[in-house]
């Protein structure tokens, strides 16, 4: 039944990526629920299976851009390279450091990520037009920006499609569909290498990232289809619903477990 639930969860995961993004928030918080009762490093593991159920829908996802790929190849070859970096760097962040200081961060990631989907669903900037020049600061910051987003899609990743979509945006790249090409393939980017890092460290639980992938896939083809159906607006406000419970009851979580630990400790003296 824990692998049905699962598997269900990936299969509206992948459904809400394709359209409206934030699938993680869901598959993670499922998975932590799942691996708990038998791993210490759950936190870990279930970010790590997580990446894995989830990142084959990113690579389908840019390969139903791939003729806008030629379009927007400038901006690949530019921020190809600090993507994997920092994709590499974030999932060494996760499994080398002691797994309680992820564990720790859990409740203000999905906090971040949740807070993400609200601005950019509140504040969404309209699409500008194409620019033709852009100043060498622009594109250095640029270029470290998206080193900053791979750290953190590769240490999390809940939520780097809207930082890439807003940078790009700022950038006057213009064209959706063109924005959408670059972050899309740059997202499968991050997620491969840390999918990557995540196999040889043996932190992906395998039993349930399989399936939870398949089942992903499906759930992406399904919301594609249903995509110009479905108003991706009031999805994203369910998204943002879920994304901060889930932060309250982890901070809450976290707070008693801190207190539980205190009051088990020894009283000097004593």
């Amino acid at each position: 039944m824990t692998l049905v639930w699962l598997c269900l969860t990936a299969l509206v995961a992948g459904a809400i990526n394709s359209v409206a993004g934030g699938g993680t928030l869901l598959t993670f918080p499922a998975l932590i629920a799942a691996l708990a009762p038998f791993h210490e490093d759950a936190a870990v593991r279930a970010n790590a299976t997580s990446t894995v159920a989830l990142v084959l829908g990113s690579v389908a996802g840019a390969w139903g851009y791939r003729k806008k790929v030629g379009e927007a190849r400038r901006w690949l070859e530019l921020l190809i390279v600090p993507s994997l970096i920092g994709g590499v760097t974030g999932s060494l962040l996760v499994t080398r450091l002691d797994p309680k200081y992820f564990s720790a961060l859990v409740p203000w990631l999905i906090l971040t990520a949740a807070t993400l989907f609200l601005a950019d669903t509140v504040f969404r900037r309209p699409v500008s037009e194409e620019r033709s020049y852009h100043s060498a600061g622009s594109i250095a910051g640029l270029v470290l920006f998206q080193l900053a987003v791979a750290i953190y899609g590769g240490y999390f990743g809940a939520g780097i499609g809207i930082l890439m979509l807003s940078s790009l945006a700022l950038m006057g790249i213009g064209d959706i569909n063109r924005m959408n090409a670059v972050k899309t393939l740059l997202v499968a980017s991050i997620n491969g290498v840390a999918v990557v890092v995540f196999a040889i460290d043996q932190k992906v639980y395998w039993p349930y990232a399989i399936p939870m992938a398949a089942v992903s896939i499906l759930g992406g083809y399904l919301g594609a289809l249903g995509a110009q159906r479905t108003r991706p607006r009031a999805v994203r406000w369910i998204v943002i619903a879920i994304g901060f419970s889930l932060a309250a009851y982890y901070f809450v979580h976290e707070h008693n477990a801190a207190a539980a630990a205190s009051a088990s400790r020894p009283v000097n003296g004593a």
